[in-house]
């Protein structure tokens, strides 16, 4: 094992403890605008994944650019249905949901 890895596994591992940290203390309210933005943040995944996929040379790296739009495809339409249902429970019965307005 090299430094850099090691100092990278250090860095992931407090990551991951820093961010469990704050996403557990952020309270019900604020859980709408938060999925919204790491929505948000998907997208510019998905806008680097298919960069990434279109500018590859060799098969590997292409089928590693296309695995990954895949998963940020699901990560963004699967995050905008999360946010979709968690705005709909705070919709009011007699208001109608969608573009009528």
């Amino acid at each position: 094992m090299t430094g850099e890895f090691i100092i990278g596994l250090y860095v992931f591992v407090l990551a991951t403890l820093a961010g469990r940290e704050v996403i557990g203390r952020v309270p019900p309210t604020l859980h709408t605008p938060l999925m919204s933005g790491a929505n948000a943040i998907s997208g510019i995944v998905l806008v680097g994944a298919v960069v990434v996929a279109g500018g590859a040379e060799g098969s590997l790296a292409r089928i590693l650019g296309i695995a990954a739009v895949a998963f940020a495809t699901v990560n963004v339409v699967g995050g905008s249905m999360v946010t979709d249902r968690m705005l709909a429970m705070f919709r009011s019965a007699d208001r109608p949901s969608g573009g009528d307005r």
